[in-house]
């Protein structure tokens, strides 16, 4: 007999709400200088992000509704597509260069990042296929071998952007759904070794990844190049104090503090709500996290624990990397604070995670 779908989780629901509207409100503080200064209007960033979040909650509160096995048989057409799409951001004439990077596909006004369609057809790929083929990821040829192929091809087209700050959090999620699975810890060992290697090589091999690494190390050795971003965080931050500067009333986001609406939002959060507004922002992402693997605890099935378990993980990793970034305790990567940060199809796909998340709570018997 078919379980019969109950309520989501609320308070995983409240937590995502709550920082989307943390999200809404500190776009428009953070934004306002700079929009007005390059598009004349200081509300250009607050009303797309509007747009951005109504069409993020409608998609959330469709997945929420749709049974999640559904993508247990989409996942490898979705991941096909994907992999068509990162190849074709890479094309000269198709991918748009903002910063030196090709991450954009689109035209006008409306562009999407294949990576960020890449973060959740991964955990979607990866949990189908490991709760299909269990009982061998224990072997590394025909266990783990499958599964690195399809991370290493999805890691190297990201990192061809270049966008190194993704493939980390895509790559650290699918090891966790594999420890997850199962695999054995002297396999996962090896491979963390490996990619240490790997990732080590990749920052020394480009100029500008060892730059970021050598300013994190001591921001103040280039105070206006490298080591700029991090020192105008941290003077954001430590402004804040306990209770911040006032709503509004940030002074680094009059064009000191670079990307202040996107990835470095969370500093200005801190200068204009200080240590309470930080820390209640993190709180929120540890409640989603604690309901998340709760859901992934409790869910019907493997394959609902996997898929659980690699959305909640995709979205909690990338909030601690940015965060992490923002406070100086890892270099610059480039990484948006989920539900926070100003974005179109970062914040659509995020939300589209959390719905499926939503629809597998609905299964569990013991919330």
């Amino acid at each position: 007999m078919a379980v019969r779908p109950k309520s989501p989780d609320f308070v995983l629901f409240f937590a995502v709400i709550a920082l989307l509207i943390f999200g809404v409100v500190m776009v428009y503080s953070s934004s306002a200088v700079s929009a007005y200064v390059n598009f004349n209007d200081s509300y250009y960033f607050l009303k797309r992000q509007i747009i951005w979040v109504t069409l993020g909650v409608i998609a959330m509160l469709l997945t929420l509704n749709m049974d999640y096995h559904v993508w247990r048989k989409l996942a490898t057409p979705i991941l096909i597509s994907t992999l068509i799409l990162l190849i074709l951001v890479l094309i000269p004439g198709l991918g748009k260069v903002v910063n030196g990077a090709r991450r954009w596909l689109g035209f006008g006004s409306l562009y999407l990042q294949p990576s960020e369609i890449a973060k959740l057809s991964m955990v979607l790929f990866s949990s189908a296929s490991l709760a299909r083929n269990q009982e061998k990821i224990t072997a590394f040829l025909k266990g783990l071998v499958p599964q690195l192929f399809i991370l290493l091809v999805v890691f190297g087209l990201i990192l061809k952007e270049p966008d190194l700050g993704t493939a980390l959090a895509i790559g650290g999620t699918i090891f966790v759904l594999l420890f997850t699975a199962g695999a054995k810890l002297s396999h996962l060992g090896s491979l963390g070794s490996v990619g240490v290697v790997g990732i080590i090589a990749a920052i020394i091999l480009e100029p500008y990844r060892l730059k970021r690494l050598l300013a994190f190390s001591d921001p103040w050795s280039d105070p206006l190049n490298t080591g700029y971003h991090i020192i105008q965080s941290l003077y954001a931050l430590g402004s804040g104090g306990l209770f911040g500067v006032g709503l509004g009333r940030s002074r680094e986001k009059f064009l000191y503090l670079p990307e202040p609406h996107t990835d470095f939002i969370f500093a200005i959060l801190g200068e204009e709500l200080g240590f309470i507004g930080t820390i209640t922002v993190i709180l929120l992402f540890f409640l989603f996290a604690w309901r998340g693997f709760k859901i992934a605890i409790s869910a019907p099935d493997i394959y609902g624990s996997m898929l659980a378990t690699g959305l909640t993980t995709m979205i909690v990793m990338q909030a601690l990397m940015n965060i992490s970034v923002v406070t100086a305790s890892m270099p610059v990567t480039g990484i948006p604070l989920p539900f926070i940060s100003f974005g179109g199809s970062a914040l659509i796909f995020t939300l589209i995670g959390v719905g499926i998340l939503l629809n597998i709570s609905r299964y569990v018997q013991n919330k």
